[in-house]
């Protein structure tokens, strides 16, 4: 490694590759696009379908700012991805609710990404995966 190197500069263009890759994974998919910050959200509320989720949930699982978060869960809701249900407990709230049709759309989604980690981690050994797993995590809470 070249000592010039910039890290994050590096952690960057492996993110823009990433990605590139997850939006092309709905890219042929029925001509809607679903892009690949859509597909985690769907991912996140499937895993979280028996809870109740909020877009301030969908900022702090994914540190996003709330103006982003709001048009991408506007976008989803206007194509039918997602609905949003008032809570019995508070009349302000509205809980985010995965729709069937971005219930069909997860599976397809899960693969693409279970097949890029795959090819992520081609040549590395479980320790590197881990030792890079930890690295991250104490950059992330270094950055936030």
């Amino acid at each position: 490694m070249k000592s010039n190197q910039n890290m994050i500069l590096e952690l960057k263009s492996v993110s823009n590759l990433i990605k590139r890759r997850i939006d092309n994974i709905f890219s042929h998919e029925d001509n809607e696009m679903v892009t690949g910050m859509q597909g985690f959200i769907i991912g996140y509320l499937f895993n979280h379908k028996d809870c109740d989720v909020f877009q301030k949930d969908i900022e702090e699982e994914f540190k996003i700012r709330r103006s982003t978060a709001t048009g991408i869960l506007q976008l989803m809701e206007k194509n039918g991805l997602i609905k949003r249900q008032f809570v019995s407990y508070d009349a302000r709230l509205k809980k985010l609710v995965i729709t069937t049709k971005a219930m069909d759309r997860h599976n397809l989604f899960l693969e693409g990404v279970n097949n890029m980690e795959n090819d992520a981690k081609k040549g590395l050994s479980d320790d590197e995966v881990k030792s890079f797993i930890i690295t991250l995590n104490k950059i992330k809470k270094n950055i936030e």
